[in-house]
Parts: C-alpha cells; sequence; structure tokens
C-alpha cells in the first residue's frame, strides 16, 4: 500500500518560488528513495520532496506529513482510532469528519493539556499569563484560527480552523488521559493512529502547526524535525488497538475504566512481521520495579547493543544513563557513533551527549548528576542547525544502515517509567535507507565535538561554581 505526495506537482511548484526559501533555495532536492511497499517513511524537511504548505503557502522541501494522515484516513472503511498528544490540524479534523459522517467508528484520545479548544483557554491578553513555552503555542494557534486577524474568534473561523470544534461539531468522541478519573497521567505522549484493524501511522509527530508545517506566525519555520511511518500490518494494528483500548476504557459516556500511564499491565516487547521485515513493538511505562531491561529504554540498549558497523542516533532528548552504559561497550568495539541532539537539551547538566563527549557539566545549583563521562570520548555528538524557532523533535536511531528504532518514545526516564509510549525496531534496510539519509541531512550540516554553544555552557558553569 502506498500513499502519494504529488512529488511531480511539488517540483513545478517549487520553480520561480525561491524568494520564499532562504537558505533553502540553495539546497538540491534528491532523487526519492524507493519505498517499501508494507512500511513508508516521510519526513517533514524531506529534502528528496517538495509542498506547498497549505495554511502559510509557503513552497518547500518536505514531505507533507498533514496530507500523509489525511490519505490514510480516506482509504477507512470500518474504523479509525487516534491517540495523539496535541491535534490542532484542522486538515485531519475535517477528514475525520468526512468519514465519521460516512458511518466510520472514529475515536480520538488526547494529553490532557491540549484537550480544550483554545478559544476556551482565553485570548492573547491572557495567555501571558502562561509560561512562556504555553503561552508562544496558544497565541501561535490563536492567529492560526483567526483567519481575519481582527482578535476574534468567530463560530465560522473556529468550524473551519479549530480541530477540537471540528472534532466536537462531528460527534466524535474525544477522551484525554483524566478520563481515569485522576488528574492526568505523565503525558499521554503517543502520536499514532489505526486504520481498520490493519494500518499504522505513527512516529514523533504531534498533529499541530508546529509538528508539521511550521509555526503559523514565524514564516522561517519549517517545523519541528519529525518522521512518520504509515505501516500496512494486520499484526501490528494489533499491538496497537490494544493499547488504545486500555486508554479508551468505555470511552466518554463510561465508566470511568481507562487506563493510563503505570495503570496499564506492563507487557514485554513483541515480534510481529511484514514480508520482508521484522518488527519489534513495546509501550511505556514500565514502573521501576519492574526489571529495566524489561522496559522500552531496555529495548533500545538491547537493540543498540547488537550494532557492529554503525550508530547513527538523531534525538530530541537523551538523558537515560542506563542506555548510555549500554552504547559505551559499542563504541569501545570500535562501532563508529555519531549522534545530534536538540539544542535546547544537548548541553544541559543531564544530557548523555555530554558524557559521549567526556565532558561533566554541574547544574545551576553546581551539582552533578551522577554523570557517567566516556574514558574515551568520541567528537562525533553535536547539535544541527535548523530553521530559526524549529526542534530536532526526532526520537529515531539508525544501526549499520539496516534497523530503525523510531516512535514517540524520547530516551529519558520519564519516557520509560511514566508517560503513555510506543517504541518500534524495525529491521528493514530499505526503510532503514531514509531514515540513514534524515540523519545524515541533519548531521553533515551540524556542529559537532566542543562547539562554541558548549564552550560557553562550561565558561558560565565554571564561574559560577568555581570548577
Amino acid at each position: 500500500m502506498r500513499w502519494g505526495i504529488g512529488f511531480g506537482l511539488g517540483l513545478l511548484l517549487f520553480v520561480g518560488v525561491s524568494s520564499q526559501f532562504h537558505s533553502e533555495a540553495t539546497l538540491p532536492t534528491l532523487d526519492p528513495l524507493p519505498q517499501d511497499p508494507y512500511i513508508q517513511a516521510y519526513f517533514n524537511q524531506n529534502q528528496a520532496a517538495i509542498y506547498t504548505d497549505p495554511y502559510r503557502h509557503i513552497t518547500r522541501h518536505g514531505d507533507n506529513l498533514e496530507q500523509v494522515v489525511v490519505d490514510a484516513i480516506a482509504t477507512a472503511q470500518s474504523s479509525i482510532d487516534v491517540a495523539v498528544h496535541e491535534f490542532s490540524l484542522p486538515g485531519i479534523a475535517h477528514a475525520l469528519a468526512n468519514r465519521a459522517a460516512a458511518g466510520i467508528e472514529v475515536r480520538v484520545v488526547v494529553e490532557n493539556t491540549y484537550s480544550t479548544p483554545v478559544a476556551k483557554r482565553g485570548n492573547p491578553a491572557t495567555f501571558a499569563q502562561l509560561d512562556e513555552h504555553a503561552a508562544a503555542k496558544a497565541s501561535d494557534l490563536y492567529a492560526f484560527i483567526d483567519a481575519n486577524q481582527d482578535g476574534v474568534l468567530s463560530d465560522g473561523e473556529l468550524r473551519d480552523r479549530d480541530a477540537l470544534t471540528i472534532l466536537s461539531q462531528a460527534n466524535i468522541p474525544l477522551i484525554d488521559d483524566t478520563a481515569d478519573g485522576s488528574k492526568g497521567s505523565g503525558l499521554m505522549h503517543h502520536k499514532f493512529m489505526v486504520v481498520d484493524g490493519r494500518t499504522v501511522v505513527t512516529g514523533s509527530t504531534n498533529w499541530t502547526l508546529s509538528g508539521t508545517h511550521g509555526d503559523f506566525t514565524n514564516p522561517d519555520s519549517r517545523g519541528n524535525t519529525n518522521s512518520m511511518v504509515v505501516i500496512d500490518s494486520q499484526p501490528l494494528a494489533r499491538r496497537f488497538a490494544e493499547e488504545f483500548s486500555y486508554l479508551w476504557g468505555d470511552g466518554p459516556d463510561g465508566q470511568p475504566d481507562s487506563l493510563f500511564g503505570l495503570q496499564k499491565p506492563h507487557r514485554t516487547s513483541a515480534l510481529v512481521s511484514t514480508p520482508g521485515s521484522v518488527l519489534e513493538v513495546q509501550f511505556s511505562p514500565t514502573s521501576k520495579t519492574q526489571p529495566w531491561a524489561q522496559s522500552v529504554n531496555g529495548l533500545i540498549a538491547k537493540t543498540l547493543g547488537q550494532a557492529t558497523r554503525s550508530v547513527d542516533l538523531a534525538l530530541f532528548v537523551f538523558s537515560e544513563q542506563a542506555i548510555s552504559h549500554q552504547l559505551l561497550p559499542v563504541a569501545n568495539r570500535g562501532v563508529p557513533i555519531k549522534a545530534v541532539i536538540d539544542p535546547e537539551f544537548a548541553y544541559r547538566s543531564y544530557s548523555e551527549g555530554l558524557d559521549m563527549l567526556g565532558v561533566v557539566l554541574p547544574d545551576n545549583r553546581c551539582k552533578t548528576d551522577g554523570s557517567v563521562p566516556w574514558a574515551k570520548p568520541i567528537t562525533t555528538v553535536g547539535v544541527p542547525v535548523l530553521p530559526p524557532g524549529d526542534k530536532m523533535h526526532h526520537k529515531f536511531a539508525v544501526l549499520d544502515q539496516s534497523i530503525v528504532l523510531v516512535g514517540s518514545q524520547n530516551w529519558s526516564q520519564a519516557a520509560n517509567t511514566t508517560n503513555d509510549e510506543n517504541l518500534l525496531v524495525i529491521r528493514n534496510a530499505t526503510v532503514a535507507a531514509h531514515f540513514e539519509r534524515e540523519f545524515q541531512r541533519l548531521y553533515d550540516g551540524a556542529e559537532l565535538g566542543m562547539t562554541p554553544q558548549l564552550q560557553h555552557a562550561i565558561a558560565q558553569q565554571t564561574e559560577k561554581c568555581g570548577h
């Protein structure tokens, strides 16, 4: 099963609009790689594809991840189950509403922080009371919905552009992680959809402007770097459907029997297959009372330990010390390891990127957190150069150019022991080639080793802490 992106049309649109691209205009458009017929991989900054952002009307490199989801929704004949951390893309909401109107069962689970329509959360004046990150997100979404920019969200604008309003008016049932009677799990951090008990759409992508196209009020933004995989596999879909069932319980009108976070039963990883591929899937969280090796981070570490030729990491956060401990013997065997980590997290005191560089950096209290710097540091760790306002939101690894680790799970203890998360290990060289190309795109322009940013952080903490 193959989902089209309209590459040929995009190429025509690309010609003559380079003035919108800034530095992106100088990047060549690469030849597309072949897709596996059962597992397709997409990236919102893919240099081998071109599309026009449907909201800012900017033609740019990348796969239209919103359209990938819409195309999958259009195939539905019986059911669509969605579990996404954050959902504000109206194109997807309208597609779900259309299928619901056609009699398809649609169910949606979101994180409680993002389950209230923006119009009910206030207006730009009240957003100032939020923390900086939340205020920026709410303000950008408000500006996006306010099509005529008059400062007021009309009923028509909400029906057209507010995803949660669109779902509500289509009578699509929606719950969040307070449906179990609690104040919410750690984070309902999933980003997956199951269609007809057969097709799984998952990856690192939140269903938001910033997760796909780019911030509405920042024309330089191209969206936080993200991946999405579309997998045709009934056995895999059954595993994701089981996870969804725990979250859903009886739904919004039933008993508060939804299971989020550590209320769900622990499940070890499971192997499934598609023609030409072997996949391993597991869901978080895992209680600290369970053996760490049986957790998702344990699966990550076990799989990393199998690498024999190369390890390439593209991570938003890498703060799980136990993964670093099990990655070190791989480096000591002489396996080349490269890593790019989001600039906001790469040089924090708890970052395992610092361990790999052989650096210990005290926190703001001049304390260290038990970091174990590698005795033989590597210099192939750094930060990517990103469009203004964007984050390196990936959570993937490529091993030996044949194995991919991908999903919603950040490589952190919180993701492992608190949040609702998922991880896939995909053994397929065709799929791995797509992730390897994305890694190389980020790595080729990255700042590596003792970067100016890291040197500045060290100087600041040395001045503050005296050592």
